[in-house]
């Protein structure tokens, strides 16, 4: 199928170590189109820095193989577990150096920004949220892992944000 002219590739990712999860989406003509999801995952057993050395190197080879306009990433928020919060800043890391190295711009999104932007209700369950990725999408089912669908997520909050800003800007 031809891309328009104004199509654009979009990617959210949901930051983990363990998995951290994306979701890749063309914005076309209004209306997003998913081509992309799934998690990059690392073993549990492998030590911390190899963990974040082979998540930088999937994270690259997705930016790569996709070439983003534009990515969103969600923000970190309070955890009771410190030890997996830190694991998870460090994984967020890596990420937006992938990111940064190659230039795309980033955009940051508050969980309830999120639920927010996807489902009008800033404080939707996760199945809510789910429910409603798999609606917008016209996907037969949820897309699994969990942290696919909350990356596909974050990448319609950004197409639905980014035209509202081109829309501004327009005025």
């Amino acid at each position: 199928m031809p891309v328009s002219a104004e199509s654009v590739t979009l990617i959210g990712i949901d930051p983990g170590i363990a998995d951290a999860g994306f979701g890749v989406i063309e914005q076309s003509a209004g209306r997003p189109r998913c081509l992309a999801y799934g998690s990059l995952k690392t073993p549990a057993g492998m030590p911390g820095g190899e963990r974040l050395r082979r998540l930088h190197e999937n994270c690259g080879a997705l930016l790569d193989k996709y070439r983003p306009a534009e990515v969103g990433i969600e923000k970190l928020f309070f955890s009771k577990n410190v030890k997996t919060a830190i694991a998870v800043a460090e994984a967020r890391g890596v990420i937006r150096l992938c990111i940064e190295e190659r230039g795309i711009p980033c955009r940051e999104f508050s969980p309830g920004e999120v639920k927010d932007a996807v489902s009008g209700y800033g404080a939707a369950g996760k199945k809510q949220v789910q429910a409603m990725v798999k609606a917008l999408l016209g996907l037969k089912e949820i897309p699994k892992p969990d942290d696919a669908a909350d990356a596909l997520a974050l990448a319609i909050t950004l197409a639905n944000t980014s035209r509202l800003a081109a829309k501004i800007s327009r005025l």
